[in-house]
């Protein structure tokens, strides 16, 4: 009963509880069986490029863009610089059943609170079909086309991601923050949309096709009389700031890609931007700053098996002066406005090759953005594995050149077909690339910064918002280590050491450190004390003052010295701004316990009668793990804050419901019930129980519980609150 008595001490911060509603015991339809998984490529089924194996994934798709699945081997020749090599394996891997979910889930609005919570999917790598950055060139958007890029991705996450997609909506302008990581989890996402800004000093301008000075002659670099050359400088001015942010927009997706390289699944990204120039019509033979940024961000694509795709954010244009822009003049309009749709063809032009030369496509001149990115996902309903052994002149190490090897694909069978895929590699082999081995602290930030769990060793994190009338708001978050992952050494006299080290990062929405803490910690247990620990495991306290509202992940770490393995948690947590004096709930606190302990004395009754139930309490039903059999008792708390009062009574009017979920579907509501706000110290922050018993017909699996706060006295756009917390049920 030790755990128990832990988790009401964890409690302190919420005051004295009261009992809010009745013990209600749900009736659960058993789960339906998963939906099988589609094809998975097994470890040999990547793309490489060794001394003994070149292998490529490309998608070929017939005269009406539908992809073809039935190609033989014998139906296809692979050329390496114009010779035509030997096929030594040939697969078609297919990801259409990506497509099934195993429940249908309702469309959810983040913002209906009283709807079903945006829970997070828990992936493992296995389970990921699709791996996508979807990035937002805001350095390189207009005013007009930020609006559309929004509008885009809003209904993607509505209509088409997936549950076992893992997405990454990142902006070229921001830092990689608690909105810009690899997810599933689609809050994260819709916060990230709404950062999308249009930057009034990036390179482009309030319209997708608008003078910047308004100036349609000016803003053309046509030349100008008697200038003593200062359009000539203002041109080197520009051209070189506009290099400067291309390759700034280059270089975040080369660092995007770098991310993407160890990640499972069909891997793309789709990058939406108002374009970029590699040629332009003062220097028609090429930036080279562009053009190496570029050609470095095609390698390391191919290398890492990453296709991009282009969309041009610009939509369709008419390339004509408007009103708007100040008109023309009839003696420069012609020579203007042909200058004009020339930078625009070759402002779309670096994207076209970007796609072509990764795999991808380019989607420009058209207006539905949403329907650009369907086609991008369309596209990745499979492709082919082929490969071969290469000569030995391919890697050519004597000579210590890096040469360029093109590679194109045919296809012998009659009709039309086109094939995309990656244009080629330079000689060198994966091998020869081989990181050295990572320090520890490399090893420690990898686990970091992975959207998975690593786990070497098992974390469980559970962080919640509390928010305290002295210390203000804070994130309170515990941490659970499996003791059984950990390296035990005998010490003398029956002592067990172990030595372990730990980091926790918690990041701001807008990329900034907001707290981290790192430590080497040594263990040393004997007796009964070694045993429970490695029995139940320890939960890791950590708490992080929030001085701002808004959105905040907290990463953990934590490696064992001895064998060096490594384990990972992360959590997304929004803090509210309290100040706003709307009805705000904390998080859910919640753990388990038998129905007869539970009513010896209810919520209490488990501490102070401790003594006669140690045998009788399961440790995986703490508030840090949650792991419940069915026919407990599921005891949850929380506080509520910025409740109306009324005047006449002077208390609040607030009732309060539960529900259940599994796989998005609702299985269990109770009943609204009046709280009791007697005895309660801080009518600001009000303290609020409840319990529910599990049914026996509950099958194992996710559950979501989820409680709904109603203040009658509230402006009804704000009258309702909800928070939510994940547990599992097991056998």
């Amino acid at each position: 009963m030790k755990q128990a008595i832990l988790f009401f001490l964890l409690l302190g911060q919420f005051s004295v509880w009261g009992f809010a509603q009745e013990i209600t015991k749900p009736n659960v339809v058993p789960a339906k069986p998963e939906a099988q998984q589609p094809h998975q490529p097994n470890e040999d089924e990547v793309v490489r490029i060794t001394t003994n194996l070149v292998q490529v994934d490309p998608v070929i798709t017939d005269r009406d863009g539908k992809v073809v699945t039935d190609l033989q081997p014998e139906e296809v020749q692979i050329l390496e610089d114009g010779r035509p090599q030997k096929i030594t394996n040939f697969s078609y891997v297919p990801l259409e059943a990506e497509a099934v979910a195993p429940t249908p889930r309702p469309r959810a609005n983040p913002r209906d609170k009283s709807g079903p919570p945006l829970t997070p999917v828990r992936l493992r790598p296995e389970q990921v079909h699709r791996t996508m950055a979807l990035v937002v060139d805001d350095i390189g958007l207009s005013f007009e086309s930020a609006q559309f890029v929004r509008n885009a991705l809003k209904k993607f996450l509505d209509e088409q991601m997936q549950p076992n997609d893992l997405v990454a909506i990142i902006r070229t302008g921001g830092g990689i923050g608690a909105l810009q990581q690899f997810t599933s989890d689609k809050r994260q996402l819709y916060l990230a949309v709404e950062k999308i800004r249009w930057k009034p000093n990036g390179r482009a301008g309030i319209a997708a096709f608008s003078p910047r000075t308004g100036d349609p002659v000016a803003d053309m670099n046509l030349p100008a009389a008697n200038d003593g050359g200062v359009n000539s400088a203002k041109e080197d001015l520009n051209q070189f700031r506009e290099d400067i942010f291309t390759v700034g927009t280059l270089g975040a997706v080369n660092y995007i890609v770098k991310g993407l390289k160890t990640l499972p699944g069909r891997k793309s990204v789709v990058l939406f931007s108002d374009g970029f120039k590699v040629i332009s019509e003062n220097n028609p033979q090429g930036n080279t700053r562009v053009i190496d940024a570029m050609s470095h961000l095609i390698e390391l694509a191919n290398r890492a098996s990453v296709v991009i795709y282009t969309i041009d954010a610009r939509g369709l244009q008419p390339l004509n002066f408007t009103a708007a822009q100040g008109g023309a003049r009839p003696d420069l309009s012609a020579s203007a406005l042909m200058s004009a749709r020339m930078a625009f063809s070759q402002s779309q032009d670096g994207m076209a090759v970007l796609a072509q030369s990764t795999g991808g496509l380019t989607l420009r001149n058209n207006n539905d953005l949403f329907g650009a990115i369907k086609r991008a996902m369309d596209d990745q309903k499979g492709y082919y594995l082929i490969g071969y052994r290469p000569d030995e002149s391919t890697f050519d190490k004597a000579s210590g050149r890096r040469k360029f090897h093109h590679l194109t694909l045919k296809v012998n069978r009659p009709g039309k077909f086109k094939v995309r895929m990656r244009n080629g590699f330079f000689g060198v082999a994966d091998s020869d690339a081989v990181p050295p081995k990572l320090t520890r602290n490399e090893q420690m930030i990898g686990a970091l910064t992975s959207p998975f769990g690593a786990e070497g060793v098992h974390l469980r994190l559970t962080s919640l918002f509390v928010n305290d009338a002295k210390t203000g708001s804070y994130m309170r978050s515990l941490l659970h280590v499996n003791a059984h992952d950990l390296t035990f050494t005998e010490q003398p006299d029956g002592w067990h050491q172990t030595v372990f080290d730990i980091l926790a990062v918690t990041f701001g929405d807008n990329g900034m450190l907001v707290d981290q803490l790192g430590r080497t910690h040594t263990f040393r247990l004997k007796g009964k004390d070694y045993e429970r620990i490695l029995k139940e495991g320890f939960t890791y306290n950590i708490a992080v003052p929030i001085k701002k509202a808004g959105a905040y992940q907290l990463r953990t770490a934590l490696r064992d010295v001895s064998s060096e393995h490594i384990g990972s948690a992360n959590q997304f947590i929004e803090v509210p701004d309290i100040k706003k004096n709307r009805l705000t709930l904390s998080g859910i606190m919640m753990s388990g316990l038998p129905l007869d302990v539970f009513e010896k004395g209810g919520v209490n009754g488990g501490a102070e009668n401790a003594d006669d139930t140690v045998d009788e309490t399961d440790p995986a039903t703490s508030a840090a793990v949650r792991q419940l059999r069915t026919g407990l008792v599921v005891v949850y708390q929380l506080a509520i804050y910025n409740a109306q009062i009324d005047k006449a009574t002077g208390k609040p009017s607030l009732k309060i419901q539960m529900k259940l979920f599994r796989n998005g579907q609702e299985i269990f509501t109770g009943k609204e019930t009046p709280l009791d706000v007697s005895n309660q110290p801080d009518l600001k922050r009000l303290a609020a129980v409840g319990a529910i018993q599990l049914g026996s017909e509950m099958a194992p699996g996710e559950y979501i519980l989820q409680v709904l706060v109603t203040d009658s006295l509230a402006n009804e756009k704000y009258r309702v609150a909800s928070q939510w917390i994940d547990f599992e049920v097991v056998k």
